[in-house]
């Protein structure tokens, strides 16, 4: 009798015996993104997860046009210089070790010359403006809710470029004040975009380095903020935390630093958001972009072979009848 069950279960799929997960409902959107979408990522590093896939599948979009942004105010402060036109001066950036910089922006963007910096920041102005007007669908991911006020300004940085640590002052923004900088972000976009979708979601990295209980109270300041003012409107949230979190929750799913998701949790995060937020009818595309992306990978022992030429006049002609299908996809 034993000998029967085992020989039953090993027939069957371990899944349809137990539920090894508790898994976070998501419905499909009625608004989403297709090749004919336009995109604007904005905010912590996880956006750069997502926009790495939404890239690789080649969908319209700008990404972190200021670099990294890890919390509410970094972000407000960029949408709002875009949209009014507010273009940046030489007071506004600063010198360190031959390398001019600005505390709006990530360490990405930085130049040898203040002339060359300030062309740079205000070409991203322009650049993100003209993408949030004609945005079909903007993702803000918010990171953190802990901030760094410059004592000279009294300003918070969206990075602090490793100037000093005592020319700041450490700060958790509180509820209210995260409420009322997504509240601003949403009127600012919706002035000049009533249309776009907002997607919010939270980065399921966390930032230790501020401490565990200290990045739990931020993750819990940023959800609770994120839920008060989700209420319509073209605004909506996407719990990729939540998923880490709960879904994830496994250091195997983590990085060598134990603290950011490894390849495999931004996979199934990835194909979570799809679910949501892809049209299905998208799906043929992305498997052909696919599968041209994985034969641009490939090296031949043999490059000067009959066979591999067959295989570059093959891929060229997918290559250009997507293309030709949709103009803006470039392949490398």
């Amino acid at each position: 009798m034993w000998c029967h069950v085992v020989l039953d279960l090993a027939g069957t799929d371990i899944y349809q015996i137990m539920e090894l997960q508790t898994k976070i409902p998501l419905t499909p959107s009625d608004n989403p993104i297709d090749y004919q979408s336009k995109l604007v990522l904005l905010g912590s590093c996880f956006v750069e997860n997502i926009g790495a896939k939404l890239d690789y599948f080649q969908f319209q979009q700008l990404q972190n046009p200021f670099g990294v942004l890890f919390h509410p105010l970094a972000i407000e402060n960029l949408v709002q210089r875009a949209i009014e036109g507010k273009t940046y001066q030489q007071a506004e950036i600063f010198e360190q070790g031959g390398v001019w910089r600005c505390f709006d922006a990530h360490s990405d963007l930085r130049s040898g010359s203040s002339e060359e910096l300030l062309q740079l920041l205000n070409q991203r102005l322009k650049e993100t403006k003209t993408n949030l007007e004609a945005s079909s669908h903007i993702i803000i991911t918010l990171g953190t809710a802990w901030v760094y006020e410059y004592n000279t300004s009294g300003k918070a940085v969206a990075n602090c470029h490793k100037v000093p640590q005592k020319q700041f002052t450490k700060k958790l923004l509180s509820k209210t004040e995260i409420e009322l900088s997504l509240q601003h972000i949403r009127r600012l976009i919706q002035n000049v975009n009533s249309k776009t979708q907002i997607i919010f979601t939270v980065s399921p990295v966390r930032h230790i380095k501020d401490g565990f209980v200290e990045n739990q109270r931020s993750k819990a300041h940023l959800i609770t903020a994120l839920h008060q003012k989700i209420n319509g409107h073209n605004v909506s949230y996407f719990p990729s935390y939540e998923i880490m979190m709960d879904e994830l929750r496994d250091y195997r799913f983590y990085g060598k630093d134990m603290i950011h998701p490894n390849e495999l949790a931004v996979d199934y995060i990835w194909e979570k958001f799809k679910s949501v937020w892809i049209s299905s009818e998208s799906y043929a595309v992305m498997d052909e972009v696919d599968a041209v992306q994985k034969r641009l990978l490939h090296r031949p022992f043999n490059p000067d072979s009959e066979g591999h030429q067959k295989f570059k006049t093959s891929l060229r002609a997918k290559i250009t009848y997507l293309q030709e299908r949709f103009p803006f996809m470039k392949f490398e």
